[in-house]
């Protein structure tokens, strides 16, 4: 929870999971997970997304294998570009665009075009909310 979904008071929450398993009435649903997770997160003014999105994001990431994944596709894409071959990659979350900006940075057959990532602006932002977090980064192949 606290590496996957960045969560800052994942012990927190991991400390209810355990002492709610110990009593003996395990989480049976998503919506009993919710909210403990809620109980465990103090309420912030004016955020309007779910205090248990994080732990759901973090769960999915680590049963998907979501973040090998997309090591696994920067390391081999470079391959299928020709020079002067571009990559654009749209990351929706913070730990999938360290990867690529690392990826891009290091890679020696790669030029960054885009210096910073290029986000949507606040109306595309309003008519597609989930663009909020989307990053788009571009590299080309040199060699």
């Amino acid at each position: 929870i606290y590496q996957f979904g960045e969560e800052r008071f994942s012990r927190r929450i991991a400390r209810k999971i355990v002492e709610r398993r110990r009593t003996g009435s395990p989480i049976r649903t998503a919506a009993e997970l919710a909210d403990l997770v809620r109980s465990c997160v103090p309420r912030s003014k004016g955020h309007q997304i779910d205090p248990a999105t994080r732990t759901f994001q973090a769960l999915r990431i680590a049963v998907n294998g979501e973040l090998d994944a997309v090591a696994t596709a920067l390391r081999r894409l470079p391959d299928c570009l020709g020079p002067g071959g571009r990559l654009a990659i749209i990351s929706f979350h913070s730990l999938e665009d360290r990867l690529v900006k690392t990826a891009f940075r290091d890679d020696p057959r790669l030029t960054v075009l885009t210096r910073r990532p290029v986000v949507a602006g606040e109306e595309e932002q309003a008519r597609n909310p989930r663009s909020r977090s989307a990053k788009l980064r571009v590299a080309e192949r040199v060699s």
